[in-house]
C-alpha cells in the first residue's frame, strides 16, 4: 500500500482534491508508492512499454488522418504520407519501427517474468492480464501490417486468415467473416483498419488493470521474497523514476537509430510493391516478432494441429502460475531451473530464425525438435522440476543483501563500518 500523505497547498488543487482525489492518487501511485529497494534494470521495461504504447497511439491517430482504407488507394495513401505530408516519413517510420521496439521490450519483459517467477502467488491475475495484453498486441500488429496493402501485407493476410478455416464446423464461417466475402479484398482491409484503430485503446484499458493489479499485490523483486518491513522498500520517486528514465533514454537511442539510420531494416522489401492477388511472393514471411510462432505453425504437418500448436504456444503462458510447482520464485536460487531457462531462450531465438527460413529440409526437422522442447519445458520440465530441485537458501529479507546485516549499504563505493 502507498504511504502517501499528499496535502495540496494550492487552494484550487485542494478544492479539486476534496471532490476528486486524483492528485493524491497520482502521488500515492507514482511518488510515495513503495518499491523493493533491490530492483534492477530488468524492472524498467514496464515503464518503457507504457511509453511505447503512448507513442504508437499518438502516431497512429495522426497517420489515420491521411490514410485511405480502400484497396485502390491504401498503398498510394501510404506513399503520399511518406512524400507529401509534413514529417509524414518520420511519423510512419516511428510507428512502424515502434511496433518492433514494442515487441522487443515486451519479450524482454516476459522473459524477465519467467526468470524471476513474477507469475507466482499472489501475482497470478497480474500475469494473466499481461498475457491478454500480449495477445491483443499480436492481433493489433498483424492487422496493422496489412494496412499498407503491399505484396507481403496482402499475402500475409491471406495465409493467416486461412488458418481459421482449419477449425472444425465454424472455421469457414469465421474465415469468411474476417474476409468480408470469399477472399482477401477491400472489405478485409476495412475490417482490419477498424480493428487496428480500436485495439490499442483496449490494450490501454487492460494496461490500467495491469498496473492496478501490480499496485495492489506489490512489485516482485530479484530475490523473489516478500516485503517484510519499510526497510525493504524505497519511494518510487526519485529512486525508481530516475532508473526508469535512464533506461528509457538508452532505449530511445536504440529506437532513434532504427528510425533515422535503418528504418526499413526490420521490414520486407516486397511490401513496397502494390498488392497483387495474381502473383504470390516466393517466400511469405511475417514480421520478425511473429517468426517463432510461425515456425511452430509450419513445424506441424497437419493444418489443424498446426493452428492448435500456434495458439497453444501463447495460451500456455497463462497457466504458468499452476504449471510451475516450485515454491521458490527467483531463478537466482534455483540452479537447475536457471539452466533450463537459458535453454528455453535459445529455443525461442532458434524458432525465430527458423521461421524466417523456407519450410523445407533441415529447417523443418530442427523446427519440430525445438517446438517439442518448447512445450516440454512448460508442460513437463516445470511441473517435475519443482519436486526434485534443491534451491539455494533464501535471504531473510530484501534489505539484507542490499544493506548488509549491519544496515550499511553494500556495494562499490560503500565504506564498510569501522570496527572499534
Amino acid at each position: 500500500m502507498s504511504h502517501s500523505n499528499y496535502q495540496p497547498k494550492n487552494s484550487v488543487l485542494a478544492w479539486i482534491e476534496r471532490r476528486l482525489p486524483i492528485f493524491g492518487f497520482m502521488h500515492g501511485s507514482f511518488v510515495a508508492y513503495p518499491v523493493p529497494r533491490n530492483l534492477n534494470y530488468w524492472w524498467t521495461f514496464g515503464g518503457i512499454l507504457s511509453f511505447m504504447l503512448g507513442v504508437q497511439i499518438i502516431t497512429g491517430v495522426v497517420l489515420v488522418m491521411h490514410y485511405t482504407p480502400t484497396s485502390l488507394e491504401a498503398f498510394n495513401s501510404v506513399e503520399k504520407i511518406m512524400r507529401d505530408v509534413n514529417y509524414g516519413w518520420l511519423l510512419r517510420y516511428i510507428h512502424a519501427n515502434g511496433a518492433s521496439m514494442f515487441f522487443l521490450a515486451v519479450y524482454i519483459h516476459i522473459f524477465r517474468g519467467l526468470y524471476y517467477g513474477s507469475y507466482k502467488e499472489p501475482r497470478e491475475v497480474l500475469w494473466i492480464l499481461g498475457v491478454i495484453i500480449f495477445i491483443l498486441m499480436m492481433a493489433t500488429a498483424f492487422m496493422g501490417y496489412v494496412l499498407p496493402w503491399g505484396q507481403m501485407s496482402f499475402w500475409a493476410a491471406t495465409v493467416i486468415t486461412n488458418l481459421f478455416s482449419a477449425i472444425p464446423v465454424f472455421g469457414k464461417s469465421i474465415t469468411q467473416f474476417l474476409w468480408g466475402g470469399y477472399s482477401v479484398d477491400e472489405p478485409t482491409l476495412q475490417r482490419f483498419f477498424a480493428l487496428h484503430y480500436l485495439l490499442p485503446f483496449m490494450i490501454a484499458g487492460v494496461v490500467v488493470l495491469h498496473i492496478w493489479a501490480l499496485h495492489h499485490v506489490g512489485q516482485g523483486n530479484p530475490a523473489g521474497i516478500d516485503v517484510k518491513s519499510d526497510r525493504d522498500t524505497v519511494p518510487f520517486t526519485p529512486y525508481a523514476t530516475v532508473k526508469d528514465n535512464f533506461a528509457l533514454i538508452c532505449f530511445m537511442i536504440l529506437f532513434a537509430w532504427f528510425v533515422f539510420y535503418i528504418p526499413n531494416y526490420l521490414g520486407h522489401p516486397d511490401n513496397y510493391i502494390p498488392a497483387n492477388p495474381l502473383q504470390t511472393p516466393p517466400h511469405i514471411v511475417p514480421e520478425w516478432y511473429f517468426l517463432p510462432f510461425y515456425a511452430i505453425l509450419r513445424a506441424i504437418p497437419n493444418k489443424l494441429l498446426g493452428v492448435v500448436a500456434l495458439f497453444s504456444s501463447i495460451i500456455v503462458l497463462a497457466f504458468l502460475p499452476w504449471l510451475d510447482t516450485s515454491k521458490v520464485r527467483s531463478a537466482r536460487f534455483r540452479p537447475l531451473y536457471k539452466q533450463f531457462f537459458w535453454v528455453l531462450v535459445v529455443t525461442c531465438v532458434g524458432l525465430g530464425y527458423l521461421g524466417s527460413q523456407p519450410a523445407e529440409g533441415i529447417y523443418v526437422i530442427v523446427a519440430r525438435i525445438l517446438t517439442a522442447y518448447y512445450f516440454l519445458h512448460f508442460l513437463v520440465i516445470l511441473p517435475v522440476l519443482g519436486y526434485f530441485e534443491t534451491p539455494k537458501p533464501l535471504p531473510k529479507s530484501i534489505s539484507e543483501p542490499v544493506l548488509g546485516k549491519s544496515g550499511v549499504a553494500v556495494g562499490i563505493g560503500a565504506r564498510a563500518p569501522r570496527k572499534n
